[in-house]
């Protein structure tokens, strides 16, 4: 049986409210309470760094791993987090990965060894690699395709977004009282979580007992394998690069191998008679176009954040609470618009939303570039700071919702995993990109010492140009006319 696609949808058609069992409320929760532990995780670090480096005695380059090792673990390993949640049972994975995610934040809190500390966080993205796309597909599998799913979705992803804007604000008191707080209070929301999983989490068989299929048709080991690895060298050299130069021997030397790594996971998924991923799923509906649009959505937007947090720090003296403050607006935008989401997609369509989130996103970018050493905040800082905060809300629950419409049931982790990567990885290219923009034109990745606000200013412009121009590619993107709207049967 199948339900009405968001693409079908006629604009403004008006349906009866969704109306939900207490029990759906709570799956819907546990799985929210997740993705913006996830997103809380990545901001409440970065605002603790400063303390980290002073009490562990780190200097920029190691401090910078603190993040990285984060970003490695979850972007090189979502789309097998997601086919094995697919192939394994999502319940199953999303539980024990959280499991793993509240052990990592304990020791992380409680080591003094920066290498461990930096393994606690790669451990935890690796953890958080396999129970985002889990809990989406979750989602997807439970909620029924058209306004019922959107309506999940739209809280999911708001969730998700405003835990990422918020964990600024709430890094911000927990590094006042020890860095260490940043880590260990994710301790006893990620244990409860997994508590109330097991009791509102619906039990979910394997792909391929569902399918009645062979006990070990729907494994791609050697894909998986090199999928991984090809990932985890390109999201490694991507990070390093800034530091390593981008025409050294080591980036040169790890961008083709990973590329070889990658081509080898191809011919292999071209082979195998049954692939991790299915490479035509790209042409079907809004995948393709949905995961181009997460990538310049969330690649500007934490290129443009980090940006900021310099401009804000080094060049007008800002504490880091003040700082996350000033950005606290759009973190509330985002998580005040998760009521009407669902209602605005359903009303206007998915992807009118996409381009009006996106024009919003580049719009605030282009205007906040006559910024100068002594802005005013309401005039200068805050239409900005205003205008990310409608764009996202806009933009990121529609791209989440066009990028597994009409897909089965049996590939919705493969589609999660698809648009949560190209999330995670666009943010990594980008963010890496902007840094060696900005360290190319001085030292502003050391804070700017010796230099005046205005030098330090310029050295920042490039890096803000970049952010409205990735911004402005997506808008374009997701502006072009559909080759197909194909619809794939949804498999209950």
């Amino acid at each position: 049986m199948t339900s009405t696609s968001t693409l079908q949808r006629p604009a403004g058609d008006r349906l009866a409210p969704v109306r939900w069992s207490r029990a759906q409320w709570m799956l819907l929760l546990v799985l929210c309470t997740v993705l913006a532990l996830d997103a809380l995780d990545v901001s409440m670090v970065g605002v603790a760094l400063p303390s980290i480096g002073t009490e562990l005695h780190l200097g920029t380059e190691s401090l910078q791993w603190i993040v990285s090792a984060y970003v490695l673990g979850y972007g090189s390993l979502l789309l097998l987090g997601g086919r094995m949640a697919d192939l394994l049972g999502r319940r199953r994975i999303f539980l024990i990965a959280l499991s793993v995610f509240a052990a990592a934040s304990l020791l992380g809190g409680l080591v003094d060894d920066p290498a461990l500390l930096i393994g606690t966080r790669f451990l935890k993205g690796l953890a958080a690699a396999f129970t985002a796309p889990a809990a989406f597909s979750i989602i997807t599998t439970n909620f029924a395709e058209g306004r019922e799913r959107n309506r999940a979705v739209s809280i999911f992803t708001t969730f998700g977004a405003s835990g990422f804007s918020l964990g600024l604000v709430v890094g911000g008191l927990m590094t006042a009282l020890s860095w260490r707080w940043t880590f260990l209070v994710s301790v006893p929301v990620a244990v409860a979580v997994v508590i109330l999983g097991l009791k509102y989490i619906p039990r979910d068989n394997a792909a391929s007992k569902a399918e009645g299929s062979n006990h070990d048709s729907g494994h791609d080991l050697w894909g998986a394998v090199t999928l991984a690895a090809g990932m985890l060298g390109l999201v490694y050299t991507l990070v390093a690069a800034p530091g390593n130069g981008w025409g050294s021997v080591a980036t040169i030397a790890g961008f083709v191998a990973s590329a070889a790594v990658l081509a080898a996971f191809a011919v292999i998924e071209n082979r195998v008679r049954h692939p991790l991923i299915r490479f035509s799923i790209l042409r079907e509906g809004w995948v393709a176009r949905a995961n181009l649009s997460a990538v310049g959505l969330f690649g500007s937007y934490l290129s443009f954040q980090f940006i900021l947090t310099l401009y804000l720090q080094s060049v007008l003296g800002w504490s880091p609470l003040g700082m996350a403050l000033a950005l606290l607006p759009t973190g509330l935008l985002v998580a005040s618009s998760a009521p009407f989401a669902d209602r605005l997609i359903d009303k206007f369509g998915a992807p009118r939303l996409i381009l009006t989130g996106l024009s919003s996103l580049a719009l605030g970018y282009l205007l906040f570039l006559r910024v100068g050493t002594s802005p005013n905040y309401v005039t200068d800082i805050l239409p900005s700071v205003l205008l990310l905060g409608v764009g996202f809300a806009l933009a990121f629950p529609s791209i989440n919702v066009q990028a597994t419409a009409g897909i089965r049931n049996s590939e919705q982790g493969l589609a999660a995993g698809l648009i949560q990567t190209s999330t995670q990885v666009g943010a990594a290219l980008v963010l890496a990109v902007t840094t060696a923009m900005v360290s190319g034109h001085g030292n502003a990745s050391a804070g700017g010492a010796g230099l005046g606000a205005a030098a330090m200013l310029e050295q920042y412009r490039p890096g803000l140009i970049l952010s409205a121009a990735v911004a402005l590619a997506a808008l374009l993107i997701a502006a072009a006319p559909s080759r197909s709207r194909k619809r794939v049967a949804v498999d209950h």
